[in-house]
């Protein structure tokens, strides 16, 4: 099991988004599958996970951007309703991380 850490965009994101319990279900489940988010082109290795939003399914839930940072440590980067952003570019996501 990989360390999590969330950088401070990702935990005002969060915030903004799932209740505790919401986050360290997902947390835990990253620490354990740190491989299950598809590798985003020209985007230095960065992950996308799709995840479900309280009963709306992984179409209409959140998708988390993180990167496998070593071995031992994965780094959650940013988080957004599908709702209201389509995909986040490549260039943004170098920009957060």
């Amino acid at each position: 099991m990989k360390t999590v850490y969330e950088t401070d965009t990702f935990k005002k994101q969060a915030d903004k988004i799932w209740a505790e319990d919401e986050r360290l279900a997902f947390v835990t489940y990253i620490a354990e599958n740190p491989d299950a988010g598809d590798v985003i082109p020209n985007a230095e290795g960065a992950r996308k996970i799709r995840w479900n939003l309280g009963g709306q399914g992984k179409r209409g839930g959140v998708r988390v951007i993180y990167f496998n940072v070593s071995e031992d440590l994965l780094c959650l980067v940013a988080i957004y309703k599908k709702t209201e952003q389509s995909n986040m570019s490549a260039k943004k996501i170098k920009e957060v991380h």
